[in-house]
């Protein structure tokens, strides 16, 4: 009959460190069903002349029972979490429903014209300058300059009444704006109705439809008119 060595005291002490060092290094990652047969695998394998003592026992049974309760709080706070930023969306999506049927300056760099009555716009003046606003149609040709003079820093406002530099109206469709202060190109806004709101997920958050612009995110708004 085989008997066990007479070093299996040591051996079994070294088993049992490694086993704690294993817990202690995987607690963050393991789930209750790998905790518990991580402690089964090792009461099976334990040195019979030295079993694993109560404490030791006990002290690993308190490790499960933290990890279980650590986990099922990162569960909890995640789907509270989830609830929350739900409840928020739908709040600001109907919150923003308020904004039906009103006018938005928004940023846009092209505006649609359908031949008649004006246009408003703005221009995202960064630097005290003199401010030139150009209304291009889809040649890429110049149909309207407007010098908006000396501006202070911050949105400056302007009207085109939809005509050219001759004082003629000017077909409907889509116009490019372009801003200058100097050599140096500036930011262009424009007025537009909202026709509708919606929530475009978590990267788009709560959207405006606005007529002639199109979907634009509720944080772009520069100005509620």
């Amino acid at each position: 009959m085989s008997t066990i060595p007479s070093n299996s005291s040591t051996t079994g002490s070294s088993a049992t460190t490694g086993t704690s060092n294993v817990n202690s290094a995987l607690s963050s990652t393991m789930t209750q069903a790998d905790f518990l047969k991580l402690m089964t695998a090792q009461l099976q394998a334990q040195d019979p002349t030295n079993p694993v003592d109560n404490s030791q026992f006990v002290s690993q049974m308190a490790q499960f029972s933290q990890l279980s309760t650590t986990q099922q709080l990162d569960t909890d706070l995640q789907t509270l979490s989830s609830n929350i930023n739900s409840a928020l969306q739908t709040s600001q999506v109907l919150s923003s429903s308020n904004l039906v049927n009103r006018q938005v300056m928004v940023p846009s760099s092209t505006m649609s014209y359908d031949g008649t009555g004006s246009m408003k716009g703005a221009v995202n003046v960064t630097a005290a300058s003199s401010v030139t606003v150009q209304v291009l149609d889809g040649s890429g040709n110049v149909v309207r300059t407007i010098p908006l003079g000396s501006q202070s820093t911050g949105l400056s406002q302007f009207t085109w009444d939809g005509k050219d530099d001759n004082g003629n109206t000017v077909a409907s469709g889509n116009y490019t704006l372009k801003a200058t202060a100097g050599s140096s190109t500036l930011d262009t806004y424009v007025t537009g109705t909202v026709t509708g709101v919606g929530y475009g997920g978590d990267s788009v958050g709560t959207y405006l439809q606005v007529s002639g612009v199109g979907g634009v995110s509720l944080s772009q708004v520069a100005q509620i008119l």
